[in-house]
């Protein structure tokens, strides 16, 4: 049996600069952290040559090609594998629509195990390409590269992507201070609105497409990412707050439905309540809304938004590993 633990993700600027129909033209940038929420994946070899997959439903299919979930299928076949594996899926968050990085993590996770399985080990470049390659390529899905080089790497980095379609994964280096402070400053609160991030990614790659107004923003957006990172680098954490309104000022922009008046509501009480500044988590229009506030303005926070349910987190040095392996 393996078994492999993948972490979810926070982006914190730049989200959208990595789609495809921008990054390629202008190359694109985010600044993102790791969190200690998970996805853990487990394989184990079968008795007989079937393969039974367990996530939201149960598969039990003959051969590759049978199995429904579009990730589990292609990752098999990227991998190699072609029968006698039984895989199941577990995670902290619900999986899907909720701005983390769910499905991402999910495939770097597997990706890692099956190598495993397989007595391979993948290196954290080679799972985040990979994984792009089969969620973008093979089944199509309107997605950027962040998530699943954010989750294979894991830790506070800034995200390059450049207009080769190539990425360059660079450490924040600052002082454990800086962090601390930063993670102690930051509310995360469950709005309980799932979505299909699909719907509001291809909305917003043909708003990008056809719109100098959106590039430019986008273009501030990848500005605002370098900005955050220098400043993390000398040790200021205070002006994190002033970074991400201004970046969720233009995302909001971006496309509809990335935000609603609902959110705005809920953004606007935050900020009344004392945070310097927040975004929506992900795509847009649900999942989880993140704060930035002194500490002792959160319990003020959470009581504007009492609707809200605060969700506590750390943030996560580590990528995907393997936490198990009994051949």
């Amino acid at each position: 049996m393996i078994i492999s633990r993948t972490p979810l993700r926070m982006s914190f600027v730049g989200g959208g600069s990595d789609l495809p129909v921008f990054s390629r033209k202008y190359g694109g940038a985010v600044v993102s952290t790791t969190i200690n929420r998970y996805v853990y994946i487990t394989v184990n070899a079968k008795f007989d040559q079937r393969i039974r997959v367990s996530y939201s439903r149960t598969e039990d299919v003959k051969s590759v090609e049978r199995i429904r979930h579009p990730l589990v299928r292609e990752a098999m076949k990227s991998v190699g594998i072609e029968g006698g594996v039984e895989i199941t899926s577990v995670a902290d968050i619900p999986a899907k629509g909720t701005g983390l990085g769910s499905s991402s993590a999910f495939t770097v996770g597997l990706l890692n195990a099956l190598h495993a399985h397989a007595e391979r080990h993948a290196a954290a470049e080679q799972l985040a390409r990979e994984s792009c390659e089969i969620e973008i390529e093979r089944c199509g899905e309107p997605i950027g590269k962040q998530d699943q080089y954010a989750s294979a790497y894991g830790g506070l980095n800034y995200i390059q992507f450049l207009p080769n379609d190539s990425v360059v994964v660079e450490p924040i280096i600052c002082r454990r201070e800086t962090i601390a402070r930063l993670e102690e400053s930051l509310i995360v609160l469950y709005t309980g609105l799932t979505r299909s991030a699909s719907t509001i990614l291809r909305r917003q790659q043909a708003s990008v497409r056809g719109g100098r107004k959106k590039q430019d923003s986008l273009k501030k957006m990848v500005a605002l990412a370098g900005d955050l990172k220098r400043e993390l680098q000398r040790n200021r954490p205070e002006s994190f707050g002033e970074i991400i309104h201004e970046n969720w000022l233009l995302k909001r922009g971006l496309a509809e439905g990335i935000s609603s008046p609902r959110i705005d509501d809920w953004y606007s009480r935050a900020r009344a309540a004392g945070a310097a500044g927040g975004k929506l988590l992900g795509a847009g229009s649900g999942g989880f809304l993140m704060f930035y506030a002194p500490r002792d303005r959160h319990e003020a926070i959470a009581a504007a938004l009492a609707e809200l349910r605060p969700i506590p987190f750390r943030f996560e040095p580590q990528g995907s590993k393997i936490l198990f392996v009994h051949h």
